[in-house]
């Protein structure tokens, strides 16, 4: 199939697949006599499993190791399994900040009469002072 084929059936833009495999992400990919480039399931399977090792917020740069991990024909699960945990880590720690602001968000809410109306009439009454100030001067 050609690279269009293969962006509708990944969900990959065309851009994307030629990216992931100037840097090595996918392998090298066959072409026909013309230049067109022909990928097969293999491919498909590769460009698949890179969109979601990407969406789980892996790096370019971890999941270039993480590839390189895998096609070794040595055993390296340890040091594969070390990359996922470490972005575990990265996407537990988002998910925490993610939380902390949904939980800041929601108590501002619960609290917009009795705290938002106040503060934000400080926020006016400072920014007119200032207005007038800057008008003395």
């Amino acid at each position: 199939m050609n690279i269009k084929e293969a962006s509708e059936i990944t969900k990959v833009s065309s851009d994307t697949i030629r990216y992931y495999e100037k840097i090595g992400l996918i392998p090298p990919i066959n072409r026909t006599s013309s230049g067109i480039r022909d990928i097969d399931e293999r491919i498909i399977g590769r460009i698949t499993f890179v969109r979601q090792m990407r969406s789980a917020g892996m790096s370019i740069e971890n999941l270039l190791l993480y590839i390189h991990l895998v096609d070794s024909s040595e055993d390296h699960i340890a040091e594969q399994k070390d990359l996922l945990k470490q972005q575990l880590s990265v996407m537990e720690e988002k998910r925490d900040d993610l939380q902390a602001a949904i939980d800041h968000l929601t108590w501002k809410l619960d609290h917009y009469e009795d705290h938002m109306v106040k503060a934000e009439a400080e926020l006016t009454r400072l920014e007119k002072k200032h207005v007038q100030d800057q008008a003395i001067d």
